[in-house]
């Protein structure tokens, strides 16, 4: 029996798709043995990073962040590798970093006792929004910084290579 076109062009594909990573790994490599290749690489240490999204009002979902930006630190820890974890917040999830609102501002404290390695910046277009709503400026707890765009600024770190983790 004949292939048809269709399971040889599958064939082929397939044969192509293993031979040329292959061809071009031997390529690049050489050709020489690995034993006459001293390889001495530098102890690099890994840099874990971390962006933690707030837009919620809701103390459980903040109760959640503050758990997991307690618990992943010494995880790494542990391994000896380095983390750090920024915390943006938007829309109501403000309110987690406001002076006045705050359900977990005792948590917070003890968060960064433990963990220095923590960044906190507020959405300054919801901020704004907050203190047009209110008629009054908004106080935020101390060493939280603003950005322009909290969004905006949870895209720009995924660009840069943070992971990201929603509670």
């Amino acid at each position: 029996m004949r292939p048809s076109r269709r399971e040889l062009m599958t064939a082929v594909g397939l044969i192509l798709a293993f031979a040329v990573p292959l061809t071009v790994t031997l390529l690049l490599t050489g050709s020489e043995p690995a034993a006459s290749k001293p390889q001495t690489k530098p102890a690099t240490v890994r840099m874990h990073r971390l962006v933690l999204p707030i837009n919620t009002d809701d103390p459980t979902t903040m109760r959640a962040l503050i758990s997991t930006s307690l618990n992943l630190p010494k995880y790494y820890q542990e391994r000896n590798e380095a983390f750090t974890i920024e915390v943006v917040a938007y829309n109501a999830g403000v309110h987690m970093l406001r002076a006045d609102t705050s359900p977990v501002k005792d948590m917070l404290r003890v968060l960064r006792t433990v963990n220095a390695n923590i960044r906190f910046v507020v959405c300054e277009a919801t901020r704004l929004g907050m203190e047009r709503q209110e008629g009054r400026p908004i106080t935020l707890i101390d060493d939280v910084e603003l950005v322009p765009s909290g969004p905006g600024r949870i895209i720009e770190l995924q660009e840069a290579g943070w992971s990201y983790i929603r509670s």
